[in-house]
């Protein structure tokens, strides 16, 4: 059983609000090291009356974020609660800024590739000034929630 460690550690390429060290604190209770990377042949659109943004495959498209490395397979389970039904988890190859390294990773890709409320472009420091401050208090309260759900189901969980 040696190996199942090192497989239930992960990298997730994230894009949006995870880009802010405060939300991903809230939700993991620590921030992960984490390189720039680009996802090549995505596009980051903004989502019509959405704070946070969505990428779908575009050809000759790419979207800047980063990786976040060693991510546990608990925590994973975090995140994909937080991104919700609307997002899909996929293997995505990006590939590291500073090195050029490609590197396989899990990013939440929206599941609606021709939504009608996705448009133009998604911008982190746009968003940061508007809405950060909102959205790590809407975090925090997502964690409270999910600990209270938790607290009935952690028996059975860890059983």
């Amino acid at each position: 059983m040696g190996s199942a460690s090192t497989a239930a550690i992960s990298n997730v390429f994230v894009y949006g609000s995870l880009l802010a060290d405060d939300v991903v604190r809230v939700l993991l209770s620590r921030i992960p090291p984490s390189s720039l990377a680009i996802l090549p042949d995505y596009h980051r659109f903004s989502i019509k009356n959405c704070v946070y943004p969505a990428i779908v495959p575009v050809e000759n498209k790419k979207v800047l974020g980063k990786v976040l490395v060693g991510i546990t397979t608990p925590e994973l389970r975090i995140l994909d609660l937080f991104e919700g039904d609307e997002y899909e988890r996929r293997t995505v190859d990006v590939f590291l800024k500073d090195s050029g390294e490609k590197l396989q990773t899990h990013t939440y890709v929206w599941g609606n590739k021709t939504d009608p409320n996705l448009y133009g472009e998604w911008i982190f420091e746009e968003w940061k000034v508007l809405h950060m401050d909102y959205f790590v208090t809407m975090t925090k309260e997502f964690m409270e929630e999910m600990k209270l759900h938790d607290s009935k189901t952690r028996v059975a969980t860890y059983e």
